[in-house]
């Protein structure tokens, strides 16, 4: 399949799937102010699509998973993140996400959260090789109904209690994935020790002597997109995913790390995500907008006592009002 992955510059960049951070806000911020290569989606369940819109017969502008799967044409290419493990749910999921426009989709077989997991899905599925075939393959049956039959790809770590990549990356290459991310930690390590970007090399070995069309994505404790180009070089990955970078700093794709950009342009941008939290997101709580002020303003003379007030806020035009009122000069996005 000639698809989008083919046109990447190499090594490209890649936005990483978070929940309650990449969702149409941010994504929209940061593709206005530094976009990347490629954006992915928060992840969203299959399970969710399919009982919602087939059991339930809930309207899709009444689904609120529905809502979690709009784009701007400004994040293009942009891929769809969903979780299961039913290859049938799979199936239909990646049908609609398909019809919905998304450039691709990618299954993910990484998370650990333990409601995830609990299903048999995300990182568990490293213990389920064969499952894990099968979602590919659904996926890819899936997509094959529409007009425009779009690429999938998997999302995972080296392994669940221990690096067991000789054993799960042929495994999921033997479905021939378009792209495959490789979190460099196991499931048990988490984010509590550092990434194994030693282990890249490797993986990049084995996509080769298997499936040599699947692009190989590092991610893992990358800071910037200056990291990411070197990490690249030095690995041989065909892209970078940044993912905890992105917390403050939707300009992480242009090269500056955390707090390099000066306060004024960050309130500015942080008002301005606010508003569109409340225009693209209304199905979701303001106070989850409350991680990213603590992610912009620190690290300035005055951030502590202005975070204070600016937590107070229960919408944007607060927001903005409680920081015109303590004399920072904000610049528009």
């Amino acid at each position: 399949m000639n698809s989008f992955w083919q046109k990447l510059p190499k090594p490209f960049l890649a936005l990483a799937p978070m929940k309650d951070v990449t969702d149409a806000a941010y994504r929209r911020l940061i593709a206005q102010v530094g976009k990347p290569d490629i954006m992915w989606s928060e992840f969203v369940s299959a399970d969710g699509l399919y009982h919602t819109r087939e059991i339930k017969k809930i309207p899709d502008s009444e689904n609120p998973l529905m809502r979690d799967l709009q784009f701007a044409q400004i994040e293009r290419p942009i891929v769809a993140q969903l979780f299961s493990s039913k290859p049938s749910m799979m199936a239909y999921a990646s049908e609609l996400v398909a019809r919905l426009g998304f450039d691709g989709i990618d299954i993910n077989m990484g998370c650990p959260d333990r409601s995830v997991e609990k299903q048999g899905a995300g990182a568990a599925l490293i213990k389920e090789p064969e499952l894990a075939v099968a979602l590919i393959k659904a996926a890819k049956e899936g997509v094959s109904h529409t007009q425009h039959s779009i690429p999938v790809s998997v999302k995972t770590r080296t392994g669940y209690t221990k690096e067991t990549l000789n054993e799960w990356i042929p495994t999921l290459l033997s479905a021939e994935p378009a792209a495959l991310t490789i979190h460099l930690r196991t499931r048990k390590e988490l984010s509590d020790v550092p990434a194994h970007w030693e282990l890249v090399e490797s993986i990049v070995k084995l996509r080769d002597s298997i499936n040599p069309n699947t692009l190989v994505l590092g991610n893992g404790d990358v800071q910037c997109a200056t990291d990411a180009l070197q990490k690249a070089k030095e690995t041989g990955a065909d892209g970078i995913m940044i993912g905890e970078a992105v917390f403050g700093n939707p300009w992480v794709f242009l090269g500056r790390i955390r707090n390099e950009t000066p306060p004024q342009e960050r309130l500015a941008a942080l008002i301005a995500l606010a508003y569109y939290f409340e225009e693209l997101t209304p199905q979701k709580h303001f106070q989850i907008l409350k991680k990213h002020i603590k992610a912009f303003v620190c690290g300035f003379d005055g951030a502590t006592e202005l975070r204070a007030k600016l937590m107070k806020a229960t919408n944007a035009t607060q927001l903005a009002h409680i920081a015109s009122e303590n004399t920072i000069s904000v610049c528009h996005i």
